[in-house]
C-alpha cells in the first residue's frame, strides 16, 4: 500500500509538468494524462489538486480555467459510466475526453476568449487526446502495477515438498510390500501341522487311557499308520472312511471317541484357519490403503508450477482488462498444471459495488492469455462488492452430452442399477455404470454405494486404478459373501479425446464411429469378491462426433440370441441418430422386442457423445 501511495504522488507530481505542454496553443497532454491517470482508481481530489497547481504555474488564466473545466466535466463524465457499466473502457474515456475538450474549445471561440486556438488545431488536438488515453493509460497501469520480480514472494514459485514426500511414498510402499508378503494365504495342511493334529488327538485322548501302554507299546500294533489315514480322510472328505474305523476298534477300545474328538479337532483347525486367512485378507487391505496413500503422495510431490515471474505481462493484461470492466483484482497467480494446462487463481470484487458476470472476467483472462478459459460447474457466477477466490481452467477441445434409458425388472419397485456422470475440474469425464446382484432395493443400495465411493475418491484426485482399489477395499471389509457389483468406468480426456475403459465383471461396451460399431469385452469377477484382481483396462482415441454405448448385463442375457455382442452391434448400426438421449431410448425399444416387452433383470443403457467446441 506504502508503495502505491508513492506512485500515486509521484504521477500526481509528474501531471503538474505536463500542464507546461504547450502545441499550437492547445495544451492537448492534460486532459489525456488527467483521464489516463483516473481510469487507474486514483484518489479524483489529489490529481485535480496536482493538475490545478500546474495549470496555475504553466498556462495563461483562460486557458486554465478551460482545461479546469475539461478536467471537470472528464472526471463526472467517467464516473458516471463506471456507476452504469461497473467500468470503463479507455477508448471511451479516451471519446469523452476528446469530445469535452472539442466542445469547451468551440464554446470559448464563440465568447471569442483570447488566445483561442484554430479550428484545425482544436479538431487535431481532439484526435490526439482520444489516442494518447488509450496509450497513456496502458503506459500508466504498467507502472502502477509493476512489481520487480525479486519483490514476488518465494514460496508462491514452488508449492509442495517434493523430496520428502517421494521418501514418504517410498517408505509406505516398503511397509505395504511387507503386509503383502506376510498375507499368504494357507490353501492345504502340511506335514508337519498334521503330525501336530495328530499328536494333539493322542495326547488328549491316549494319555489319561488306562491301556494306553498296551496300544502303543507293541511293536506290531499300526496305530500311527491307521491314525494318520483316518486323518487324511477327515481332512480331505470332512469324514473318516468306513473300513478305517473298523480297524481302529480292532486296536483301540475308545475308537468311537477317538474318531469323534479328531473331527473335533479338525473342525477347530478349520475354524482357526478360516480366521487366519481372514486376517490375512485385513492385511492385503491395509497393504491396499498404504499403496494409496503412497500414490497420493507421489501425486501430491507432482508440484504445480506458478507462472507469476515468467508471465507477468500477461497477468498485467489480466489486471488492465478486469479494470477496464470494474473489476478489482486483489490477488492473481498464473498456474500451470501437472497435466501441463493453465489455470488462474484470482480474487476479485467489484469496484462499483455491484454485480459483474464472471463470464465478463473470463472473456478478459481468454484474450489476455489467447487461450478460452472454463468456469467450474459449482463457481459463483457473479463478482460482488466481497472479494471472492476464483478459479479458471484452460477450457477443453471437446465437449460432451449425455443420454440414459432405463427399465426395471418386472415387479420390483426400484431398479438395482445405477449411473454416474461426472466432470472433473482437470477436464476428464467419468461414465460410471454398476449393477447389483440380484434387484430391488437392496442391490441398489449395494451399486449406489459402489458409484457413490468413486465418485469420491476420483474428485479427491485419485486415479481411476486407485480409486477402484480403495473402493474394492472397503466392500471387502463390509464382510458380506453375497452383495457384490459390477463397475463399467470411461474416463474421457475432453483435451485430447483419449477414452481408457475399466471393467471389473461389467457386460461389453460399444463405441459407434459414423457406420461402425466397436465392442470392448472383458472377463472379471464384481468388485468385494476378492482383496487383490486385475483391473483390465483398455483405451481408444475417440473423434469428434463418436458415441460411447455402457450397458447392464440386464440387457444382453435376454436378447435370446447365441451371441448378444454382436446383436447389439447391429443394433447400434442401424440407429440414425446425433442425439444421445434419443439412441439410449431407441437401443432400450429395439431390446424389449427382442424380449417380447417383458424384462426379466433390470437394464439400463448409458450413451455419450463428444463433440470438438
Amino acid at each position: 500500500m506504502k508503495k502505491t501511495n508513492a506512485k500515486q504522488m509521484i504521477l500526481g507530481i509528474l501531471g503538474s509538468f505536463v500542464c507546461g505542454g504547450s502545441v499550437m496553443g492547445c495544451y492537448p497532454l492534460v486532459p489525456a494524462y488527467f483521464a489516463a491517470l483516473y481510469l487507474e482508481h486514483m484518489s479524483g481530489f489529489m490529481l485535480l489538486g496536482f493538475m490545478y497547481i500546474g495549470m496555475l504555474f504553466f498556462m495563461p488564466l483562460t486557458a486554465a480555467v478551460k482545461y479546469g473545466v475539461i478536467l471537470l466535466v472528464t472526471a463526472g463524465a467517467i464516473r458516471l459510466v463506471e456507476w452504469a457499466n461497473e467500468g470503463c473502457p479507455a477508448i471511451l474515456a479516451g471519446a469523452l475526453a476528446a469530445v469535452s475538450t472539442l466542445i469547451l474549445s468551440f464554446c470559448g471561440s464563440l465568447l471569442e476568449w483570447k488566445n483561442q486556438p484554430a479550428t484545425a488545431a482544436v479538431f487535431l488536438e481532439a484526435v490526439f487526446i482520444f489516442g494518447a488515453v488509450i496509450l497513456l493509460n496502458r503506459i500508466l497501469h504498467g507502472v502502477m502495477e509493476y512489481r520487480p520480480p525479486e519483490t514476488i514472494p518465494e514460496e508462491k514459485t514452488e508449492r509442495g515438498n517434493g523430496e520428502r514426500l517421494m521418501n514418504y511414498a517410498e517408505s509406505f510402499q516398503g511397509l505395504s510390500h511387507i503386509f503383502y508378503t506376510m498375507s499368504q494365504k494357507k490353501s492345504q495342511y502340511t506335514a508337519e501341522e498334521l503330525g501336530q493334529i495328530q499328536n494333539e488327538l493322542t495326547g488328549k485322548m491316549c494319555a489319561s487311557c488306562e491301556s494306553c501302554a498296551l496300544c502303543w507299546e507293541r511293536d506290531a500294533t499300526p496305530l500311527y499308520g491307521i491314525l494318520s489315514g483316518m486323518i487324511s480322510s477327515i481332512w480331505h472328505v470332512g469324514a473318516p472312511d468306513e473300513a478305517q474305523e473298523q480297524e481302529l476298534s480292532r486296536y483301540c477300545p475308545k475308537s468311537r471317541d477317538m474318531v469323534e474328538e479328531a473331527v473335533h479337532v479338525f473342525e477347530r483347525a478349520n475354524l482357526n484357519r478360516a480366521w487366519y486367512n481372514r486376517l490375512l485378507e485385513n492385511r492385503q487391505v491395509i497393504a491396499e490403503q498404504l499403496d494409496a496413500m503412497a500414490y497420493i503422495m507421489k501425486d501430491c510431490a507432482r508440484e504445480e508450477k506458478v507462472l507469476d515471474r515468467q508471465e507477468r505481462n500477461k497477468i498485467a493484461e489480466i489486471r488492465y482488462r478486469a479494470k477496464e470492466h470494474g473489476i478489482v483484482v486483489e490477488n492473481i497467480h498464473l498456474v500451470e498444471t501437472v497435466e501441463g494446462k493453465l489455470k488462474l487463481e484470482a480474487t476479485l470484487k467489484s469496484r462499483m459495488g455491484g454485480c459483474i458476470s464472471m463470464k465478463t472476467f473470463a472473456a478478459a483472462v481468454g484474450h489476455a492469455l489467447e487461450k478460452k478459459m472454463r468456469l467450474p460447474a459449482d463457481t459463483k457466477t457473479f463478482i460482488s462488492k466481497e472479494p471472492t477466490d476464483f478459479v479458471l481452467y484452460e477450457d477443453t477441445l471437446y465437449r460432451n452430452v449425455q443420454g440414459i434409458a432405463r427399465m426395471k425388472k418386472d415387479g420390483a419397485q426400484i431398479s438395482g442399477d445405477n449411473f454416474s456422470f461426472l466432470e472433473l475440474e482437470r477436464g476428464e469425464l467419468l461414465l460410471g455404470l454398476s449393477d447389483g446382484m440380484g434387484s430391488g432395493s437392496t442391490a441398489c443400495k449395494e451399486s449406489e454405494m459402489v458409484l457413490d465411493l468413486l465418485e469420491r475418491f476420483l474428485e479427491a484426485g485419485f486415479s481411476v486404478e486407485t480409486a477402484i482399489r480403495m473402493m474394492n477395499s472397503a466392500m471387502v471389509m463390509r464382510g458380506d459373501s453375497d452383495l457384490y457389483s459390477t463397475v463399467d468406468l470411461c474416463k474421457v480426456n475432453l483435451y485430447t479425446g483419449r477414452a481408457d475403459f475399466y471393467k471389473i465383471g461389467a457386460a461389453a461396451t460399444f463405441i459407434k464411429r459414423e457406420k461402425e460399431v466397436e465392442c470392448i469385452t472383458s472377463s472379471s469377477l464384481p468388485v468385494g469378491v476378492e482383496t487383490q484382481f486385475e483391473i483390465q483396462n483398455e483405451s481408444r482415441q475417440l473423434e469428434n462426433g463418436d458415441f460411447v454405448v455402457m450397458v447392464t448385463d440386464g440387457v444382453l442375457e435376454y436378447l435370446h440370441v447365441p451371441k448378444p455382442e454382436e446383436t447389439m452391434q447391429e443394433i447400434i448400426e442401424s440407429i440414425e441418430t446425433n442425439n444421445p438421449g434419443i439412441l439410449a431410448k431407441r437401443i432400450m425399444e429395439r431390446v424389449m422386442l427382442f424380449t417380447g416387452g417383458k424384462a426379466a433383470d433390470d437394464m439400463t443403457v448409458l450413451t455419450a457423445c463428444i463433440w470438438e467446441k
